[in-house]
């Protein structure tokens, strides 16, 4: 059961104005605990200068979760977020660069000491982070060599077609990688992302070939002059030219 004097602090925490917070701060610091820090944090009273002073209370400050709720804290100064957000796990700086609450200063931050992680991670890790990562942090991971972090980067509501694209062109991406890419409902289908990986010599043959049909003319003729390309690819490209009669505008760009 709770004593009753730490229930009350607790109660007196969570629902203090700004000036009784920075009082029982003051007054209560040594006798407060994390469970306390995250009741004053929880209050929708608590302000900038609280938390500013809570930062400088060091008996608190040295706990990581104190640490981390303020650097999470919309109300944080920046100053003061930007202090802490160094020395967080990947898990929340995650949390910080998707919370659209906080400063884009401290979610840049955040991101920065993100990205510096990545190479530490474990490909567990970097599956569960493509999933939800900022953009900025997917250019990073687009270049993984492990099919199920691609994977999971493809499903990400973050994801744009500028980031995509230069992976489906990448001369150093894996055939398997590409594939996945080829083979994605959503991606796969961009007509531009197509195009690249066509005239990608590392692409899968089976996926080149199912390609080159949704081609338009101009394209299928680069597929067949791209020398790097099999002879098979280029024959089949041809063979598609010829089926097909090009439209008047078409023979002109030919020309």
């Amino acid at each position: 059961m709770e004593d009753p004097a730490r229930h009350n602090l607790r109660a007196r925490l969570r629902h203090g104005r700004a000036t009784e917070l920075l009082r029982l701060l003051s007054e209560e610091a040594k006798a407060l605990t994390v469970g306390d820090v995250r009741a004053m944090l929880r209050s929708p009273f608590v302000t900038a200068e609280v938390i500013t002073e809570l930062s400088t209370v060091r008996s608190l400050s040295t706990h990581y979760e104190v640490r981390c709720a303020i650097a999470r804290h919309r109300r944080a100064p920046e100053i003061v977020a930007l202090r802490f957000v160094s020395g967080l796990f990947w898990r929340d700086l995650l949390e910080i660069t998707a919370d659209m609450r906080l400063s884009p200063a401290v979610r840049a931050v955040a991101e920065k000491y993100l990205v510096e992680r990545l190479p530490r991670l474990t490909a567990g890790e970097k599956i569960m982070l493509a999933r939800r990562a900022s953009a900025n942090v997917l250019v990073r991971l687009r270049d993984d060599p492990n099919p199920k972090v691609i994977r999971a980067l493809l499903h990400n509501s973050r994801l744009t077609e500028k980031i995509v694209l230069p992976l489906a062109a990448s001369e150093a991406a894996l055939p398997r990688v590409l594939d996945l890419v080829a083979a994605d409902s959503k991606w796969g289908s961009r007509y531009d992302i197509r195009v690249a990986l066509s005239r990608n010599t590392r692409s899968p043959f089976k996926a080149i070939l199912a390609i080159l049909p949704t081609l338009r003319r101009r394209d299928l003729i680069a597929v067949a002059k791209h020398d790097p390309h099999s002879s098979v690819i280029k024959h089949h490209a041809r063979e598609l030219l010829a089926e097909s009669a090009p439209t008047d505008a078409e023979k002109w760009s030919e020309i």
